[in-house]
């Protein structure tokens, strides 16, 4: 049998084109799948507490009130909010009775800046010391303390 004799344009014809369907048998060669993810962080879980201050004059008396002021500091970096302000008395001398004093809660619903130091809060306190029946002579330069919350 005779050799048939191909031209080189042939030749380059039919290597193009048996590229082309390897190539092409190639592009249909692939994995399918399917896929799913998530992405998360944490924010932080508190920025912290601010500072809160309650100031009143001395001298109270029997009978006597006392306008309280209230400071915020927060040392964070995000601004914190300051709602109602709580205040539970204390005193320097046992027989100087914490029940004898009453302030109110405070509604501020302020918001302290970041990094703010002793910045004023909305809202003003009534300190009141009763005048009970009873001898309140241990509460004669004793120390009263309001220690102040806030929600």
């Amino acid at each position: 049998m005779a050799q048939k004799k191909f031209s080189k344009k042939t030749k380059l014809v039919a290597a193009t084109a048996g590229l082309v369907l390897i190539g092409g048998g190639a592009a249909f060669a692939y994995w399918s799948t399917t896929g799913a993810g998530t992405g998360a962080e944490t924010n932080a879980d508190s920025n912290g507490t601010v500072t809160l201050v309650a100031n009143f004059t001395a001298g109270l008396t029997p009978a006597g009130t006392r306008a309280v002021t209230y400071t915020a500091s927060n040392p964070g970096t995000s601004s914190l909010y300051v709602g109602t302000l709580k205040n539970v008395v204390t005193t320097s001398d046992i027989g100087c009775l914490p029940a004898d004093f009453t302030i109110p809660d405070v509604v501020s619903n302020t918001t302290v800046a970041a990094g703010a130091v002793d910045a004023p809060l909305t809202g003003t306190g009534t300190l009141t010391f009763k005048d009970t029946a009873i001898n309140q002579d241990a509460c004669k330069s004793a120390t009263i303390t309001l220690t102040v919350t806030s929600n």
